[in-house]
């Protein structure tokens, strides 16, 4: 089934790109960090481990492309956030998305994240969180080994 889907995502981008332009004038309308009912890619999400349960958070962050060597500005007033000191050349532009979703859900875990779209001026990725203290989680054997949480007995 979830080939069937990931083959009809690929139908849509070739045969309907309109449709996810307009998806995209509403993305970038939204803030930054955004939580969502449920993933757009359900083939990837359940590929990284993601479950329709309770317990299991999907959130959607945009990113900023490009501009990692940013130089500081050379004339006029100095800003106070002069916008060159966030994305290092060593990590990953997925990287600094986890991190930042980790900074807004510190009670949450990432389970894994991918990338939902790009345009030329943002990426937007997806990221699967856990809540490990929720009951659902603690009770379910994968969610709990995918966190650590499990030992051998």
């Amino acid at each position: 089934m979830y080939n069937h889907i990931n083959s009809r995502w690929q139908q849509i981008w070739k045969d309907r790109p309109w449709d996810i332009r307009s998806r995209l004038m509403e993305w970038r309308r939204q803030p930054t960090i955004i939580k969502i009912e449920r993933p757009t890619r359900l083939d990837k999400a359940r590929s990284y481990g993601y479950k329709a349960k309770q317990g299991f958070i999907v959130v959607r962050i945009k990113v900023g492309r490009g501009g990692m060597r940013k130089s500081r500005p050379k004339a006029g007033r100095r800003q106070k956030h002069l916008g060159v000191v966030r994305i290092k050349a060593a990590i990953g532009m997925q990287q600094v998305a986890e991190k930042r979703v980790l900074e807004r859900y510190p009670n949450l875990r990432v389970l894994n994240s991918y990338l939902a779209f790009k345009d030329g001026k943002y990426l937007w990725y997806e990221v699967i969180m856990i809540d490990p203290s929720h009951p659902a989680v603690k009770s379910d054997r994968t969610a709990s080994k995918a966190l650590g949480l499990v030992t051998k007995n």
